[in-house]
């Protein structure tokens, strides 16, 4: 059908005012949102396509830089008491520090030792000094339970230990002391005969034992605060454990393989202690600890030019400072008189005596007496005789002469005898 001009242009002004009526009549909710997002998707796409361009850019111009996230824990107890302004010859970080020899009990440094402060995982160490006092089978198995996570809930620590780990109790304690992990301390805690709060008070009846006065125990991890002791209880504690071999051992293992789930796999755990993987140290008993509260601590039972020291570090405030400030020590009391000159670096070891032959076995014997040697009168030393006096001959007398000396006269040859 041919259309006229009339017919068309009637047509086109019959289709401006369909537009112009449906624009001004409102829209359906679902037809204003299908608008919406018919026009918003334009702009969309141009965002994202932005989005894209600047990323492309990003990666021509090289690796974006990590943003650094600086993390501000609270400030420790020895920080807000200000134990941190206490000045020492060697400007150690940590607020409390004290060195003892342990058979003399003589203090060789001391800073703040009686401060009672939080001492974190150094909790640990009289949690298996009561597992081992009250003779429980190390052998016996245990296993990690829901409860051990719900009470090791405020730890920082990420632990390897899942709910359904069997282990003995002499490889969580061994974990315990070497990897410092709160849920294998908490299960031995838990599977105490008289359950959490019996362990607990045993934990205190012990520090009582050991004259330990400022100190006071309400769980068996550390992750308390309320968890608090000196330096000077803290030596006693070390003395004490270090009288048991499995405790000094399992303290000062480098690294150890254990199977650790409910499929159990080999998870590697090493020690918390830099200076017991270093090598360099002579460590028989080592224990470290870290909360908020109580900052970096660390107690060993160390061997320096033949003397066993007990070290007390706590409430360090950097990450390494207590392994740098275990280093300034070590350095100092080389250097002092408090030691060998022999445990010096720079001064070389003396030579072994050699011991003296044994008597002969009939001079040891009994009834016999050794004879006396006669004594023998001083001899004057020998003294040339004096020469005989040579008269001078005068030249204004030279009638006088000189006596002549006798001539040594030859003996007389002895004729040989006839053989």
């Amino acid at each position: 059908m041919v259309l006229t001009p009339i017919q068309t242009l009637a047509k086109s002004v019959l289709a401006v005012l369909a537009l112009a009526l449906a624009a001004a009549l409102p829209l359906a909710p679902g037809q204003a949102e299908a608008a919406t997002a018919k026009k918003a998707k334009p702009v969309a796409t141009a965002a994202k396509a932005k989005q894209k361009s600047a990323v492309r850019g990003s990666r021509k111009a090289g690796p974006r830089k990590k943003v650094r996230r600086v993390v501000r824990r609270a400030p420790s107890v020895g920080q807000l008491t200000g134990l941190h302004n206490t000045d020492d010859p060697l400007d150690l970080k940590s607020s409390v520090a004290l060195v003892v020899d342990q058979q003399t009990d003589e203090v060789l440094f001391s800073k703040n030792p009686e401060a009672v402060l939080p001492i974190a995982s150094i909790t640990k160490l009289m949690t298996a000094l009561v597992v081992v006092d009250a003779g429980l089978s190390l052998d016996e198995p245990l296993e990690v339970s829901q409860d051990d996570v719900r009470g090791t809930v405020g730890s920082r620590m990420r632990s390897q230990l899942r709910p359904g780990t069997r282990l003995s109790r002499g490889e969580l304690m061994h974990l315990s002391l070497m990897s410092s992990e709160n849920r294998a301390a908490h299960a031995l805690g838990r599977t105490y005969p008289g359950g959490l709060g019996a362990f607990v008070r045993a934990m205190n009846r012990k520090a009582a034992e050991l004259g330990m006065g400022d100190t006071r125990y309400v769980e068996p991890t550390g992750l308390s605060a309320d968890n608090r002791s000196s330096a000077t209880d803290l030596a006693r504690l070390v003395k004490a454990a270090s009288e048991h071999p499995v405790i000094r051992e399992l303290s000062t293992t480098v690294e150890a393989v254990l199977p650790v789930g409910a499929k159990p796999r080999p998870v590697q755990f090493r020690n918390t202690n830099g200076l017991v993987r270093g090598g360099e140290w002579d460590i028989s008993l080592q224990k470290t600890g870290f909360i908020s509260a109580a900052g970096r601590c660390v107690v060993m039972q160390a061997e320096l030019a033949g003397r066993q020291l007990i070290m007390v570090l706590l409430d360090s405030a950097g990450r390494y400072s207590r392994i740098g400030d275990a280093e300034r020590l070590r350095r100092w009391l080389s250097e002092q008189t408090l030691l060998p000159m022999f445990g010096r670096k720079s001064a070389p070891m003396p030579e072994p005596v050699k011991p003296l032959p044994p008597l002969p076995a009939a001079v040891m014997a009994p009834g016999l007496t050794v004879p006396s040697l006669p004594v023998v009168p001083a001899v004057a030393p020998w003294t040339p005789p004096p020469a005989p006096a040579v008269p001078l001959i005068d030249p204004n007398k030279p009638w006088v002469q000189v006596p002549a000396l006798p001539l040594a006269v030859d003996k007389p040859a002895v004729p040989a005898q006839p053989r």
